[in-house]
């Protein structure tokens, strides 16, 4: 029985993911990760990380983080508690939808999960206080390797949903995109 049922978005390879409950009276059971099943919808690699993260205000914004290769990854980002605007950003030099995004609604109770791969910057605003995202990472965190996107640069003019309570200083100094940056190989 297929666990997962697949929505195109409308960059290429980024995955919408529902993952099927089985329900009773005791509660319901939802697979996170199946690898023989994600294979068909992306992930060509073994989980070597998988990060779990709580964040306490809404209007938060997390991102917009990558790591370069040799040491880029796929992710898939569940929510497990609250709600999430996920969004990823194309960074794939040459890719005909280059510094464009897509967010996703993601939530404890919708069961949407987003499948990024190789090549795509991440990050979410939170929408409801303590929200948590459970991530499974192709690749293990390598700080050499690490980079990111302002997530409030007006080239991607990202439209987050709720007006913005706290950014991290860290994601805020990422520098603006200008011309001399050609993306990110994957």
């Amino acid at each position: 029985m297929n666990r997962f049922t697949m929505f195109d978005t409308p960059l290429a390879g980024l995955i919408e993911v529902e993952r099927h409950q089985l329900i009773d009276s005791r509660g319901f059971l939802t697979r996170i990760f199946c690898a023989e099943e994600l294979a068909a919808f992306g992930w060509t690699k073994p989980v070597a990380q998988i990060n779990h993260t709580s964040t306490a205000v809404s209007g938060t914004i997390r991102g917009m983080h990558f790591q370069a290769p040799p040491h880029a990854e796929i992710k898939l980002v569940s929510c497990l508690r609250g709600e999430v605007w996920d969004v990823a950003v194309d960074i794939r030099p040459g890719s005909p939808t280059f510094l464009h995004w897509h967010g996703a609604h993601l939530s404890s109770k919708n069961c949407r999960a987003l499948l990024i791969p190789e090549g795509f910057a991440h990050g979410f605003q939170t929408l409801t206080d303590d929200a948590e995202l459970l991530y499974c990472h192709s690749a293990a965190y390598v700080s050499g390797s690490e980079g990111g996107l302002n997530p409030q640069d007006p080239e991607l003019a990202i439209d987050w949903p709720i007006p913005v309570t706290e950014i991290s200083d860290r994601d805020m100094s990422h520098p603006l995109i200008d011309t001399s940056f050609k993306g990110v190989y994957s």
